[in-house]
């Protein structure tokens, strides 16, 4: 098994560490910045966490359940239809102007094409609404939402693409709803082996898509403000792919200050993804899908 590393293709600018709950994780200092010599124990640690999981109760236990790999919203056909109600979106700033359903089913079904399905909880239309929209109420530009109803969407899992019963939003001047998935995924399985602190890098901060080919994964990977960037190693083996990010260089001179930079890094793989586990080397466990969503477009560099 031989790692391979992809370096950035986009760069989401600085953001101060602690408003992405990452305050104690300084981007001069607290962490190692990887050296030459470092890299064969990045790929001993790869090795390491795809050993534990490959064939373990952990990986059964993910390939038996639930677990979203994409986006849990569903936009009106067409998108939305300006500038403002993509901001209030982004914002989720959303207004109630009906009534939500009360109480409805409790579970519901997850399908997916070859037939397996599996029973799952399901989150009621007061708290999917409160998901989407912030606790403000009011502001400029707002979406209205003047009722729901359960339906079903189609949502990327670890298991492929699965139709899952969803809350179907109507909003004020749109003709299709906006859907939220509304099926609670499974509990992680707890990892077969823990996570390490004396390796260079910060873990992953999160997967934001998977290519509908599967044999590109793009993560956002985190480094500070005096080194060279970050960049993601990628060991595949039969029931896993563990990624291993890493910080590269240090920069002479400037100020360095306790904040962390995140870029998006597009990881391409020898073959698809299917149902094997995307994993976090550091960590040792799954790579948590989260979206774009709640990094402002501003923040995005080139």
């Amino acid at each position: 098994m031989r790692i391979r590393t992809s370096r950035p293709v986009g760069l989401l600018a600085g953001i101060a560490l602690s408003a992405v709950g990452l305050a104690a994780v300084s981007g001069c200092g607290s962490q190692k910045v990887a050296a030459d010599g470092d890299t064969d124990r990045l790929t001993d640690r790869a090795q390491q966490v795809a050993e534990a999981w490959d064939g373990s109760a952990a990986a059964a236990t993910w390939r038996a359940g639930y677990y979203r790999m994409g986006e849990a919203v569903q936009l009106p056909r067409g998108g939305l239809h300006s500038k403002a109600d993509k901001q209030a979106y982004e914002n989720r700033n959303f207004i109630l102007r009906g009534e939500l359903p009360g109480d409805g089913p409790q579970k519901g079904q997850v399908t997916w094409p070859a037939g397996d399905s599996l029973t799952r909880p399901l989150v009621g239309a007061d708290r999917s609404y409160r998901a989407l929209a912030d606790t403000h109420v009011g502001g400029e530009p707002h979406l209205s939402v003047t009722g729901a109803e359960l339906g079903k969407m189609t949502v990327v899992t670890s298991r492929g693409p699965a139709t899952v019963p969803a809350w179907l939003f109507t909003l004020d001047g749109y003709t299709t709803p906006l859907k939220q998935a509304a099926a609670v995924p499974s509990k992680l399985p707890p990892s077969p082996i823990k996570a390490v602190r004396d390796i260079p890098g910060y873990p992953l901060n999160r997967l934001i898509k998977i290519t509908d080919d599967g044999r590109s994964v793009t993560v956002i990977a985190l480094h500070g403000v005096c080194d060279d960037g970050a960049e993601v190693g990628v060991l595949e083996t039969r029931g896993s792919v563990a990624l291993s990010a890493a910080v590269k260089g240090h920069k002479s001179g400037g100020t360095c200050t306790k904040q962390a930079r995140m870029r998006q890094v597009t990881v391409k793989l020898e073959r698809p993804v299917g149902d094997r586990v995307l994993l976090d080397a550091r960590t040792g466990q799954p790579v948590p899908y989260k979206g774009l969503r709640g990094i402002s477009p501003s923040s995005r560099g080139n």
